[in-house]
Formats: C-alpha cells, structure tokens, sequence
C-alpha cells in the first residue's frame, strides 16, 4: 500500500464519461513517500489527469505528473535534488480481460503491446499508479555535479605497476 492509498476512484462514479482531476500530495504524504521510496526527501507531487470511459469496462488514465525529490549522491551521499515531469497514458481493465490475450513471442511484440493495468475491484487506484511512475523515473545513480571518486586502492599506491594487469604478464616473457 503506497502512501496515496486515498488517491482512488469508484469506476461506478466515472461511468460513461470523463472524469478530470488535479492531485497534489499532503506534506504528510511526501514524507511516507520519501520513506517508501527509500530517498531523502519528496518535495512535492502534482498529477493532472483524465479518467476516460472506452466501453466494456475498460479506461484510459492519462495526464502529466509533477515531482520535485532528493536523493543520496552515490558517492558523497549529499543531497541531489531532482525534477521529476512526466506524461502518461495508460490503459486499465479487468483483471479477467486481460489473462486472455496470448503472450507475445519476441521483444519487439512486448514493446509494442499497450500499457494496460488491472482495475482491482471497480477502484482505480491512481495512487499505485503514481507512485510507480515516480519510482521509475528515479535517477538510480544520482550523482552531485561535484562529486568526485578519487579513492585508490592502497595495494596499488604501495607497488604502481599494480595499476597495470599486463605488468605482471610482461615479467614473464622471455626477454632476447
């Protein structure tokens, strides 16, 4: 359960038409997402969106996604601060509709195939939803424009030619 667990919709109060919204996260909620999302801190988080009817209990949720986060830099483990914006259109049905397509069998069918995601008891959890559109976004590495590794092993500062693997090879040829 992610910290938008509140951001739900009835797919009964939607219906046949168009339901628009326009989400920002509680200062509370940032900071259980922060914690789910194992970073320093989570900002803000804005999502403008459209739930729209397709027929046959079948949706489409699209909108743009704001974020502003902070993450540990890997290497001095300063704060990196990141925006995060992003569109996004996804399909949503049945969880029964959606076991009856065929697997695809190669990866250009599996890119080619819709974003589809189940509706999970006439809900539309946009919170699920949201939060994993942000932990995709996440920079896995994220790195201070400043930072710099300059750490050297300390067998290689005691004998140099460490540094060079074929170092060892080359004590080895013969000479002429």
């Amino acid at each position: 359960m992610t910290a938008l667990r509140d951001w739900t919709h009835e797919t009964a109060e939607i219906g046949d038409r168009t339901l628009s919204r326009s989400r920002k996260a509680t200062p509370e909620e940032c900071i259980e997402l922060a914690r789910e999302l194992d970073i320093l801190a989570c900002e803000s988080v804005g999502v403008d969106y459209t739930i729209k009817s397709l027929g046959k209990d079948r949706y489409r949720f699209s909108g743009t996604l704001e974020a502003s986060v902070a993450q540990a830099c890997v290497v001095s483990l300063e704060p990196v601060l990141a925006r995060i914006s992003e569109t996004f259109s996804i399909e949503l049905g049945p969880p029964e509709a959606l076991d009856d397509k065929a697997p695809p069998a190669g990866d250009r069918e599996i890119l080619s195939m819709p974003d589809v995601e189940p509706i999970e008891d006439g809900r539309i959890d946009v919170g699920t939803m949201v939060f994993g559109m942000i932990s995709a976004a996440l920079d896995p590495y994220p790195r201070s424009p400043d930072a710099e590794f300059d750490w050297v092993d300390p067998k290689i500062k005691a004998e140099p030619e460490a540094a060079n693997p074929f170092a060892a090879l080359a004590k080895l040829k013969p000479k002429p």
